[in-house]
């Protein structure tokens, strides 16, 4: 038991250390995010107010007014205005505006009427589509320089830029990291020590000291999460009196009085990067109602994620005690020289498989999407309400005014096209190619060399050509299969007006490109069967069939269904056919989940609900895998 002793009371040194300085840098990392983002909240509020002030204004008006923010806000460093090709007024002496745009500013000329796009856009479509204002700087230090259009009853007049530095107010929480060092090297202390002492690991004063540890651990994730509610308050206090200084300064340009947009209740000027506003302060700065169920989302993000860091430091003193941390040290020391030579592989697939797919999953437990995906992750992150959504969707089939309809949106729809798109794809492709690798298998087969390089060329065409070659063919007016049905008489087809039509488009060129693959594999099975075996059958009076059951069937199941795996798997997830050939036509009837997937993200860029389909379709895939393996044995030999 002295070995078990030891490595739990290391362990227990490596797992609280980890759970103090795991909860002390997520802490410090939310808490620096929204210090950066109130930093930006008060540049976007003051530029806002900026812009406001000068809307209808004539150019004297202008620069007399812009020297009024420039004198009453020490955080503005300079704020200009551009207006189609003319900096109208500025704050900098070396501006000398008003003027001509110079050759060299393109940029102001070409960022104003983006944004004046922008804005009119959304206008126009009565939508918060596109952005309506650029800050450049990440807020965390030095200046942001933020641009918005300056809006005259719904029109863009022009352009202003304002440079603005940070306040010098920070609502980041100091100290604690005094208080995690303390508990780390306590933790190390008393692990060393009961690693060295194992007999008395169960002694009372050792008890009480690991009771403290862990007491101490939970006090300083507690004393985090007040910190962040404190933060979180002390943010909307400081943007609070940055609006109010706005406000008043506002008030004394000379700038008609402004009312707050109909049905919103917030400061119009602390706004998003869609130029909508928060609906944190309100237009004298003070806090309202929906800044104290932010800083409740602050707290309860972080709180749940102190769960998460728990119950890993768990896992970290199981993987000692269960013996697999001494087991994974003797196996490095041992084969040092082996995974020397794979590291750079082991790297590589670190980077470009491993991270993108844990992102992924992780991007699926948010609502990330192409208008807040610049946002924190803590604000993002919604849980398992994705998953319930495509999970809890049962509609496959409404009733509307003109009759009962499919709904070929609905995710069991497209699992069901998906299923029946894999089996029928499959069976294509086994049946084709067991057929032909029998026939190319036959003693005196003349010309088998010949039918090999040809039948193989399918598959050796890259299969978006292929793809593109059969769209094609199955063109409704100019295809060559239309074609050929009116030489016999008979009527062109609409392939991809009909479900069943469209999709037996797609069967037919996946089909035409699985059946070489299958071909190979189980050609090159049938040649490693000794021929010893079939002899010994004939002696024994077996029939051809009884050959092909009892001996050539069990010998090919070790090869055959890892390929049917491979196969199914490659098929369930062939993006380039559905897409290029039939895209998914008639309304969608015929998409399978990964083209479902990838529309979900690039025409509808809902990122997250995308992320999340794409986990399902892993976790059918892998449970398919792992089942089909382990039912027909596929791994085992004969």
């Amino acid at each position: 038991m002295d070995w078990l002793k030891r490595t739990a009371s290391l362990g227990l040194g490596v797992a609280l250390a980890f759970v103090v300085l795991a909860s002390g840098w997520l802490a410090g990392g939310v808490a620096g995010d929204l210090a950066a983002e109130q930093r930006q909240r008060e540049a976007v509020l003051l530029a806002n107010a900026i812009s406001a002030s000068l809307a209808g204004a004539d150019e004297a008006a202008k620069g007399q007014r812009l020297a009024k923010w420039k004198a009453e806000h020490a955080a503005l460093e300079s704020a200009r205005v551009v207006v189609g090709r003319e900096m109208q007024a500025s704050t900098l002496a070396a501006d000398e505006a008003p003027r001509a745009l110079r050759r060299e500013e393109k940029a102001l000329f070409d960022l104003a009427n983006e944004l004046r796009a922008a804005a009119e856009t959304n206008v126009a479509e009565g939508t918060t589509r596109k952005r309506t204002l650029r800050v450049e700087g990440s807020g965390r230090e030095g200046a942001m320089t933020v641009s918005v259009p300056v809006l005259v009853e719904g029109k863009v007049e022009g352009m202003v830029q304002a440079r603005v530095r940070a306040s010098g107010e920070s609502t980041s929480p100091g100290g604690g990291w005094a208080m995690a060092l303390a508990l780390v090297a306590a933790g190390l202390a008393v692990g060393a020590f009961l690693h060295i002492k194992a007999e008395r690991l169960l002694d009372v004063p050792r008890g009480i000291a690991v009771l403290l540890l862990v007491l101490g651990t939970v006090i300083f994730q507690q004393q985090r999460l007040e910190q962040m509610a404190g933060t979180t308050a002390a943010s909307d206090i400081a943007i609070g009196k940055v609006q109010a200084a706005a406000g008043a300064t506002y008030a004394r340009s000379g700038a008609p009085a402004l009312a707050p947009p109909a049905g919103e209740a917030g400061s119009p000027w602390d706004t998003d990067g869609y130029g909508r506003p928060r609906g944190l302060v309100d237009a004298e700065g003070r806090p309202l109602a929906k800044a104290n169920l932010a800083a409740a989302s602050h707290t309860s993000f972080l709180k749940k994620s102190f769960w998460v860091i728990g119950a890993l430091g768990v896992a970290t003193l199981l993987f000692f005690v269960l013996g697999w941390a001494a087991r994974t040290a003797r196996a490095l020391k041992e084969h040092r020289v082996a995974y020397a030579y794979v590291a750079p592989a082991m790297i590589g697939m670190l980077v470009l498989v491993f991270f993108p797919f844990f992102y992924g999953i992780a991007l699926a437990f948010t609502d990330t999407t192409l208008f807040n995906e610049n946002l924190p992750f803590r604000e993002r992150f919604i849980g398992l309400g994705n998953f319930f959504n495509i999970l809890g969707d049962f509609d496959i089939v409404k009733t509307t005014a003109e009759g009962t309809v499919v709904n070929y949106q609905n995710f069991y729809w497209t699992l069901m096209v998906t299923v029946i798109w894999t089996v029928t794809n499959v069976t294509v492709g086994v049946t084709f190619g067991f057929l032909l690798a029998l026939a190319l298998n036959t003693e005196g087969f003349k010309g088998k060399t010949i039918y090999r390089v040809l039948l193989i060329l399918p598959w050796a065409i890259p299969n978006y050509i292929t793809a593109l070659v059969w769209r094609g063919m199955f063109h409704p007016q100019f295809g060559v299969i239309n074609q050929a049905l009116q030489m016999f008489g008979l009527a062109p087809v609409r392939w991809f007006d009909g479900v069943v039509s469209s999709f037996m488009t797609g069967l037919v060129t996946n089909g035409w490109l699985s059946f070489p693959f299958m071909m190979v594999v189980i050609l090159g099975a049938l040649q490693s069967i000794p021929k010893d075996m079939y002899e010994a059958a004939d002696v024994e009076g077996a029939t051809r069939w009884q050959q092909f059951r009892r001996i050539t069937l069990p010998l090919l199941r070790p090869t055959l269904v890892p390929a049917i795996v491979i196969s199914v798997v490659w098929t369930f997830n062939m993006f380039n056919i559905i897409f290029l050939v039939s895209g998914g036509e008639p309304g969608g009837a015929n998409e399978i989940l990964v083209t479902k997937a990838y529309k979900i993200a690039f025409e509808q860029y809902q990122y997250a609900y995308a992320a999340a389909y794409s986990t399902v379709i892993f976790v059918i895939l892998l449970v398919y895998g792992y089942f089909q393996t382990r039912l027909t044995r596929a791994t085992e030999s004969y």
